[in-house]
């Protein structure tokens, strides 16, 4: 069966991001100050640009040149040089502890929620937000089966929520989380004003 995303809501892209478990990361990295599917096209621009999505090219890669990559039009990110260091050091950070398989994150001694959810927050540019929300697109999209993951993904991980891109499955879907991060703002913003 071929897993189907509607993440980036381009074919290629979510093609990429279905099939490759380091695209998926360094979405979730890039999802920050720019749309959800901006963020997630990303990793697909780098792939189109190097000829792949290779974790060690990227890793190694000379951080000017590969900033300027991220720079090139249309920009892999809104902030193509912090977010182009952010990547290199998620890369990085693969190679060195997880030999370069990013998905033995999830995987390696049959970790729990609350495990998967530490390494997450592990990750160079993962906070617990973020950890959060890719737990939870993990659980909701890609069938892990670690114990207690929806509790650790915490509101997350609700079974029928709607907010974050963990619950993108369609346009309707995307309308209805862009619709609760809107009157999330709003009230966050009437609890300071």
């Amino acid at each position: 069966m071929t897993r189907r995303l509607y993440l980036a809501g381009e074919p290629g892209a979510d093609e990429l991001l279905a099939g490759d478990p380091l695209a998926l990361l360094i979405g979730m990295l890039l999802d920050q100050q720019v749309p959800m599917e901006t963020a997630f096209a990303g990793p697909k621009k780098i792939a189109d640009r190097m000829g792949g999505l290779d974790i060690r090219a990227i890793a190694e890669a000379d951080p000017e040149q590969f900033a300027a990559m991220c720079a090139q039009t249309p920009a892999v990110h809104r902030f193509p040089g912090s977010m182009a260091k952010r990547i290199q050091a998620l890369c990085r950070y693969f190679v060195e502890s997880y030999d370069g398989r990013p998905e033995r994150l999830w995987t390696e001694g049959d970790p729990d929620g609350r495990e998967v959810l530490r390494r997450l927050k592990a990750l160079p540019g993962y906070g617990d937000q973020k950890a959060r929300i890719f737990l939870a697109l993990l659980g909701k999209q890609f069938g892990l089966q670690a114990a207690g993951w929806r509790e650790a993904a915490g509101p997350y991980g609700e079974e029928e929520a709607r907010r974050s891109i963990a619950d993108v499955l369609d346009e309707q879907t995307l309308a209805e989380v862009r619709a609760y991060k809107k009157s999330a703002k709003a009230a966050a913003k009437a609890r300071k004003g």
